[in-house]
């Protein structure tokens, strides 16, 4: 859980989490990246920590803010279960999609599984240059790597441990998405999906990603390709 200045949010989403009864007597493991945040998020954090004891949850801090894509790079240093899925700090989506996510990793023995804001019937309202930028990222990843997804930058990219762990990533920053989803598919995987629910905030109540991101986005996946 990579966060930058989630202090509003970051307890909101950890209760959440928390609260997610997984499948197969599963056990669930937090680590939460605070990436150098001007706020109160790390203490925030900890003060949840405190107060739950029960929890295993790791708490790791940047000195300065680097991004998205360290956060999860330094994420993984301190992860140790079989499956992983990258949760943001702040409330768009909900941790209880996991359940479903891992039930069909689990039986179908997937090795990566993405969740689909676009796939839900129950579609929240975003903007226009949203909703295309996230199209053409979605057609951008198939056409140059022969793949079916209709969600790229979705934040729920569920992995088996042992194929994220085997990735060389580089990105810092939102960059992380497309990386990945290159390098993945490069190793032949061919990316499955589920919808999943999305609550979208504005930038006014904290969202972070901005159209150059998206540009960034489709130059990473141009340049892993090729």
């Amino acid at each position: 859980m990579p966060a930058y200045n989630e202090a509003g949010h970051i307890q909101g989403i950890l209760s959440k989490v928390c609260r997610v009864v997984l499948p197969y007597e599963m056990t669930m493991e937090i680590v939460v990246v605070n990436d150098g945040s001007k706020d109160q998020t790390a203490a925030k954090v900890q003060e949840f920590i405190d107060s739950h004891p029960d929890k295993v949850i790791t708490l790791v801090s940047h000195e300065v803010n680097q991004g998205k894509g360290a956060g999860i790079r330094t994420a993984l240093q301190y992860c140790t279960g079989d499956y992983i899925v990258i949760q943001d700090g702040d409330e768009e989506l909900d941790p209880n999609d996991f359940v479903m996510m891992l039930r069909k990793m689990i039986e179908e023995n997937l090795d990566v599984l993405y969740g689909s804001r676009f796939l839900h019937a129950e579609k929240r309202s975003s903007t226009w240059t949203f909703l295309l930028g996230n199209k053409i990222l979605a057609i951008t990843a198939n056409l140059l790597y022969g793949l079916n997804i209709t969600d790229e930058a979705t934040c729920y990219k569920m992995f088996r441990s042992s194929l994220l762990k085997s990735i060389t990533l580089e990105s810092n920053g939102f960059e992380f998405c497309p990386e990945v989803t290159a390098k993945v598919a490069r190793k032949g995987y061919k990316i499955q999906e589920v919808p999943i629910h999305y609550y979208p905030r504005s930038i006014e109540q904290g969202k972070k990603i901005r159209a150059r991101d998206g540009w960034a986005a489709i130059k990473t996946l141009i340049k892993y390709r090729f």
